[in-house]
C-alpha cells in the first residue's frame, strides 16, 4: 500500500534481461516494496546508492516501464508502513493502464495538465476524485469524453517527473480502488460485459 506522495526522483542506472537498478537514497531491504512511476516492484537487491527490482513480462506490457533506459528518472515511494500518516489517497501500484498527456498548460504558478486515457479507466474518474499518475496522488479537476485534467502545484512540479511531462508522453494510471469495489458490489458491469 502507498499513498502517491513521492520520496524522491531516483535515477535508472541499468535495465537488462527484466532486471531494473536505480539509484536511490531510500533504505529498503531485499523483499521491501517500492512504487516506481506508481508500478509496486519487490527489491531484490540494493547497497547503500541502489536498488534493484525484477519486472515481469506482465508488468512491461502493462505498464510504461518497458520504456525506461539508463539515466532516465523515475518516481519513488516506499511502502506505507503502520502508524505512518495517510497524506495522499490509497494507492495499491497496481497499475490500472496507461494514458497520454494531451497538453500541459500554465495556471498561475501551476500546471493543467490534460491526459487521454482508455474508456475503462475514465469511468472511475470523477471529477475532485482521486487518481495516480506515475505514482503521483492527484485530484481530477475536470474531465472530457476523451480523458481528464489534473492541476499541478509548484511543489508537485519540483519534487517529481510531472514537473517534465510534455505532449505524448506516457504515463501509468491507477484509478481510485475504492470506486472499483463499488462497482463489484453493486453488481455493475462494464461495456465489453466481463463484469471487471
Amino acid at each position: 500500500m502507498f499513498t502517491g506522495l513521492v520520496r524522491e526522483v531516483g535515477t535508472v542506472v541499468s535495465f537488462e534481461d527484466g532486471r531494473l537498478r536505480v539509484e536511490s537514497s531510500i533504505a529498503a531491504a531485499v523483499g521491501d516494496s517500492v512504487a516506481i512511476d506508481g508500478v509496486c516492484l519487490t527489491v531484490t537487491d540494493g547497497d547503500r546508492k541502489t536498488l534493484a527490482f525484477d519486472a515481469v513480462p506482465e508488468t512491461l506490457a502493462r505498464t510504461t516501464l518497458g520504456r525506461l533506459g539508463p539515466g532516465m528518472p523515475v518516481n519513488l515511494e516506499p511502502a506505507l508502513r503502520a502508524g505512518e500518516a495517510l497524506g495522499g489517497h490509497y494507492v495499491q501500484g497496481h497499475v490500472d493502464g496507461v494514458g497520454r498527456i494531451r497538453s500541459v498548460e500554465a495556471e498561475g504558478n501551476g500546471q493543467r495538465v490534460w491526459i487521454d486515457a482508455p474508456e475503462a479507466l475514465r469511468r472511475y474518474c470523477v471529477e475532485k476524485g482521486s487518481i495516480a499518475v506515475d505514482g503521483v496522488s492527484l485530484t481530477v479537476a475536470d474531465l472530457d469524453d476523451a480523458g481528464f485534467a489534473v492541476a499541478l502545484v509548484p511543489h508537485t512540479l519540483e519534487v517529481t517527473t510531472l514537473g517534465e511531462a510534455a505532449p505524448g508522453d506516457e504515463v501509468n494510471l491507477e484509478t481510485d480502488v475504492l470506486a472499483k469495489y463499488v462497482e463489484r458490489l453493486a453488481g455493475l458491469r462494464s461495456d465489453d460485459g466481463d463484469g471487471s
